[in-house]
C-alpha cells in the first residue's frame, strides 16, 4: 500500500482516523463508509492557506456533488470555506450545515424556476448562469440585482475520462467562446433588470494531475476576460472550477493542493499583468480533492467462486448500488485486507459485488493475500462520488458513514433501515392512499 494520506497499518492491521478498521466493521456492520474527519479539514485548509498566501483575493468553495451532508458542510465552513451546490437540495444541505449562504455559488444546466426562487429567497451569493432563460427567470424573480458570473467553454481537452471531459466542443455545459457565443450572451445581460454580472466561470474536467491543463484553462480564460474589458464590460470574479485529482492507485500521482494552487495563483497573476486587465476575486471547487481520501469503504468477503483458468471472484456485501464508477467510468481502486494489510499478495481476485448485474464488478483482477469468506476489505479513497451517487438498486439499503478521528467513531449518516426502503411506497387506488 502506498501513501494513502493518513491511513496506517499497525500491529498489521489497517487504522483510520486512529480507530481499527475491522473494529469499526464489527461495531457499526458492513459495508460502511468510514470518512476521517482530520483528513478532509486539514486538505481543505492547505487551499485556504496556499491562496491567502499566494493570491490573497479569493474564495474556496466546496464542491458538493462530491458527498453531500449536513456533517462535511459543518466540518468545513468554520474554515470560511463556501460551496458549490447544483441542486435545490444541495443548498438546503448546505445550509443546514452551516455554510454562509453570501459564500454559496449555485451552479446547474438547468436550474428549475421553483429552485431559482429558492436560492433568490435565501440570498445565494452568486448564481453560474448556464442557460439563457435561467437569466431571464433570475432577473423575473430577483427584487434586487443578484449577482451572477456566466459558465463558459474555453475548449481545454483534460487528459481524463471522456465522462467527466466537462469542456468538449459539445459539452452540455457553458457557452462556447470559440464561436463568439459567450461574448454574445454575456452582452445580452450585463444591462438585464436586476442582474449584477460580475464574471465568468469554466471547470475543465475532473480527476486532473498536470499543472499544464489549469495554465491553458487560465490563459483562454483571462484572454476573454481581456476581450471583454475591451468592450466595457468589468470582470470581477474568474472561477476556475476545480478537477484536482487524488490517488486511486499506486500508479496514480496527484499533485498537492499547495502544487495545484501556487502554481494557478501565481500564472493568473502573470497573465493578468501581461493582458493588462484587472486581477479578478478567484473562486477554485475542490470537492474530490479534499473527501476522496479521506474515505474508505468496509465490506465482508462473502461467496468466493473459482472459474477454472480464468479468474477467482471474491464476492462482498457491497456493489455497484453504493459505488456504481466502476461501471461507469471503469474507475480502479486499491484494496487492503483490513487485519492484514501488509501481507503478502500472493492471488489474484475480482471483487464483485452483490448486485443481479454480470458487470458489477468492484475490482478487476487485483492481488491480494489469500481471502476467506468473513475476511473484512477495505477499498481506499472512495470518500468522493460514492455515498453522493449511491441508489436503492435491488432495494438494497445505501450504507451509513462513520465518521472518525482521534480514536473515536460515530455516525455522519445513519443507516437506512427496510422500512425506510417502503417509507415513501403506496398502493395506488387503496384506502390507505388519502
Amino acid at each position: 500500500m502506498k501513501n494513502y494520506g493518513d491511513l496506517k497499518i499497525k500491529d498489521h492491521c489497517l487504522t483510520v482516523g486512529g480507530c481499527k478498521a475491522s473494529a469499526l466493521a464489527e461495531k457499526y456492520g458492513t459495508p460502511i463508509y468510514v470518512f476521517d474527519v482530520n483528513r478532509a479539514v486539514k486538505t481543505a485548509k492547505a487551499y485556504v492557506d496556499v491562496l491567502e498566501k499566494e493570491y490573497g483575493n479569493f474564495t474556496v468553495c466546496y464542491a458538493s456533488k462530491a458527498f453531500c451532508c449536513t456533517g462535511i458542510y459543518n466540518v468545513l465552513a468554520p474554515l470560511g470555506l463556501g460551496a458549490d451546490v447544483v441542486s435545490g437540495g444541495e443548498l438546503y444541505t448546505a445550509l443546514k450545515g452551516g455554510i454562509d449562504p453570501k459564500r454559496i455559488y449555485f451552479h446547474g444546466n438547468n436550474k428549475s424556476e421553483s429552485e431559482i426562487k429558492y436560492a433568490l429567497t435565501v440570498g445565494v451569493g452568486c448564481f453560474v448562469v448556464d442557460s439563457i432563460d435561467e437569466a431571464d427567470i433570475i432577473s423575473k424573480h430577483a427584487r434586487a440585482p443578484q449577482r451572477v458570473i456566466v459558465r463558459v467553454n474555453p475548449g481545454v481537452e483534460a487528459h481524463t475520462h471522456r465522462f467527466i471531459q466537462t469542456t468538449m466542443p459539445d459539452s452540455k455545459f457553458g457557452f462556447s467562446v470559440a464561436d463568439g457565443t459567450a461574448k454574445q450572451f454575456i452582452l445580452s445581460i450585463k444591462d438585464k433588470p436586476n442582474i449584477d454580472f460580475a464574471g465568468v466561470a469554466c471547470h475543465i474536467g475532473s480527476q486532473i494531475f498536470e499543472k499544464q491543463s489549469f495554465e491553458i484553462a487560465i490563459d483562454k480564460m483571462t484572454d476573454f476576460i481581456a476581450e471583454l474589458e475591451k468592450l466595457g464590460v468589468k470582470v470581477k470574479i474568474l472561477d476556475l472550477g476545480g478537477g484536482f485529482g487524488i490517488r486511486y492507485i499506486d500508479e496514480d500521482n496527484p499533485l498537492t493542493p499547495e502544487q495545484y494552487m501556487a502554481n494557478s495563483a501565481r500564472y493568473l497573476k502573470a497573465a493578468a499583468e501581461q493582458k493588462g486587465i484587472t486581477l479578478p476575486h478567484l473562486v477554485v471547487e475542490p470537492g474530490r480533492s479534499i473527501v476522496g481520501e479521506a474515505g474508505i469503504t468496509l465490506y465482508t468477503v462473502g461467496s468466493i467462486k473459482t472459474i477454472k483458468d480464468l479468474k477467482t471472484y471474491a464476492a462482498v456485501d457491497g456493489g455497484m448500488f453504493e459505488n456504481p464508477r466502476p461501471s461507469m467510468y471503469d474507475a480502479e481502486y486499491t484494496a487492503v485486507v483490513a487485519d492484514r494489510a501488509d501481507a503478502e499478495n500472493t492471488n489474484t481476485y475480482s471483487i464483485a459485488g452483490k448486485c443481479c448485474e454480470s458487470g458489477d464488478v468492484l475490482i478487476k483482477d487485483i492481488k491480494l493475500p489469500k481471502l476467506s469468506r468473513g475476511d473484512v476489505l477495505a477499498v481506499l479513497s472512495t470518500g468522493a462520488y460514492h455515498y453522493s451517487m449511491a441508489s436503492n438498486y435491488n432495494r438494497n439499503a445505501v450504507p451509513p458513514v462513520v465518521a472518525v478521528k482521534d480514536g473515536k467513531s460515530d455516525y455522519m449518516i445513519k443507516p437506512q433501515t427496510y422500512e425506510d426502503l417502503v417509507r415513501n411506497d403506496v398502493i395506488p387506488f387503496s384506502e390507505n392512499n388519502k
